[in-house]
């Protein structure tokens, strides 16, 4: 398969091209010269990628990759994939700002415990995706890179925060990316960019970080163009380590392999139930044709697939739930802000959103989180009284379509004044504090080709079961997901 500009090498799914490698069809370091000369190509239309290392050094260790392999050793099937990493993970070496300009020269010496991991599955860390400052909204800028744009429309937003990684899937400038969610960052972005995000159950990915008790809300996960990419990237990330107290064994993700992952996935679905909870009734506010777009997509994964879909009012207090759950817990863990903002240089490099955040939290007491804590429980406890009668939830991954990337956020949606930076978000806000499993795949398109995404919550940790059905949907649903963007 010879390379050039253009070559299909860039269009192989994550599993494909690690079969490909280890077959010995293409070389690692054509694979590294394939996808640069595609970042060259697409990302200056997008701005998805930043910090990229050197060509010359990344093609060396391309072909340190190549001799590995020709004394027979494979380090994982990840072997010589180019990766970049959401700027919100430390990569030893590289660049790391959080999207902060407090922290744009910032090199860390060590690597997180998700980019260790993908380094042990063979990964070479070409540079990082953009991010939003800390990770603080589902709106891809910051003022060290820029905004990152849409891959079917650039001047529009890619969502966010796990923006950059979603747009370079997107456009083949890589085969599987990470991300990490708390209120929508992996499932907006991937709904926004019209591929396939997963936020895991809580420590199903460990990670290390300063609290590692009461942060119970983020957690990192992976986004591809197929599920099987996804899966295979989650597999890499999973598993116990002690370092982190509540991580989870592998247990149905740990023998998965590029030669098994489609197979593994294949289960007959028929019959399974969807509880729709579209917008809660009328409560959340939508930009027309969302919940049009959303609810085609069900209508024929029921016909096709025969699974069973049924409207379901809110089981519980929408109201309620965003002042006495949601506000007090979220602002809380920006807590961590407190040093930057404490010091009035690192203060006023803070974007506004941030700083609302870290004086938000100031708001609120101790009982008040305890308050906010048994609220959360008796959410969770309605919850399960949902999948009692139902298998899985869904609902829209935002409640507006991609927006242009020069607006911070949507001020108001259908004619409702929304009160924060995040509220027009609010419709993925109820999952994260279950620790469900959710996926979000693509549902299709506005009339004006911009891509939206369903969100589905599976049962607590039955991760594996949930992207099972995720694969049912995405053999029925083969069209939406191939319309390719424009770039």
């Amino acid at each position: 398969m010879s390379v050039k500009k253009g070559n299909p090498i860039v269009d192989l799914y994550a599993w494909q091209l690690s079969k490909e490698i280890h077959k010995g069809n293409i070389s690692c370091h054509e694979v590294m010269e394939a996808f640069l000369d595609r970042i060259d190509e697409v990302n200056p239309r997008v701005n998805a990628i930043v910090a990229l290392r050197e060509r010359d050094e990344l093609l060396k260790e391309a072909k340190l990759k190549d001799d590995s392999l020709g004394n027979g050793k494979s380090d994982g099937w990840m072997h010589g994939f180019p990766q970049a990493i959401k700027d919100l993970e430390d990569t030893r070496g590289i660049r790391s700002t959080n999207g902060y300009l407090g922290d744009a020269e910032r090199i860390p010496d060590s690597d997180s415990l998700l980019v260790i991991n993908m380094k042990k599955a063979g990964a070479i860390i070409i540079g990082k995706t953009n991010t939003p400052e800390w990770g603080f909204g589902s709106q891809t800028y910051n003022e060290v890179y820029g905004a990152t744009g849409n891959p079917y429309n650039p001047a529009l937003t890619c969502g966010g925060s796990s923006g950059g990684g979603a747009c370079a899937a997107a456009l083949n400038m890589q085969a599987v990316v990470d991300g990490s969610d708390f209120m929508g960052s992996l499932r907006n972005p991937a709904g926004y960019c019209n591929i396939f995000g997963y936020r895991p159950s809580w420590g199903r990915v460990p990670a290390i970080s300063e609290d590692l008790f009461y942060s119970n809300c983020s957690t990192r996960g992976a986004m591809g163009r197929t599920l099987p990419d996804l899966v295979l990237l989650l597999s890499t990330l999973s598993g116990y380590d002690v370092r982190a107290p509540f991580s989870l064994a592998d247990d149905d993700l740990a023998a998965l392999i590029p030669d098994n992952v489609c197979e593994k996935l294949q289960k007959d679905i028929k019959g399974l139930k969807i509880a729709w909870m579209g917008d809660l009734g009328g409560y959340l506010p939508m930009e027309e044709g969302v919940l049009k777009v959303c609810e085609k997509a069900l209508k024929k994964f029921s016909e096709d697939a025969g699974v069973v879909v049924e409207h379901v009012n809110p089981f519980f207090n929408p109201v309620e739930f965003w002042e006495k759950v949601w506000l007090p817990i979220r602002h809380f863990s920006a807590s961590s802000l407190k040093p930057l903002y404490n010091d009035p240089n690192k203060r006023k490099l803070l974007k506004p959103e941030a700083v609302f955040e870290y004086e938000s939290s100031l708001k609120y007491s101790a009982a008040d989180l305890y308050r906010a804590g048994v609220a959360r429980s008796e959410f969770y406890a309605a919850t399960l009284k949902i999948f009692e009668k139902y298998d899985f939830i869904a609902s829209p991954t935002a409640q507006v379509f991609p927006f242009d990337k020069t607006t911070h956020w949507p001020k108001e949606i259908g004619g409702k004044k929304m009160d924060s930076y995040f509220r027009w978000m609010e419709v993925v806000s109820h999952w994260t504090m279950t620790g469900c499993p959710v996926v979000a795949v693509p549902a299709g398109f506005s009339e004006d080709n911009c891509p939206m995404g369903l969100q589905i919550v599976g049962k607590p940790r039955k991760d594996f079961e949930l992207l099972q059905f995720a694969y049912g949907y995405e053999k029925v649903h083969k069209e939406i997901i191939n319309r390719k963007p424009m770039l």
